[in-house]
């Protein structure tokens, strides 16, 4: 799945995303892009749990 985080604009970001994002899937498949505020990432976990552990992070995140 692709999400859209609007206030991710480094890499200090994208490690907080990262973080997130392995505190719901250990295992997930993660590609950050700061400068095009995107991220793809291959989970078991469902978009509404990402999308909140995102927001809970400060990252708020729109599923593309």
């Amino acid at each position: 799945m692709e999400l859209r985080i609007e206030n991710m604009t480094c890499g200090g970001c994208a490690r907080s995303v990262t973080k997130a994002i392995r505190s719901v899937d250990p295992n997930a498949g993660i590609e950050t892009n700061p400068a095009a505020r995107l991220v793809k990432v291959e989970t078991t976990a469902s978009s509404v749990a990402l999308e909140k552990v995102l927001e809970d992070a400060g990252y708020p995140a729109t599923t593309i």
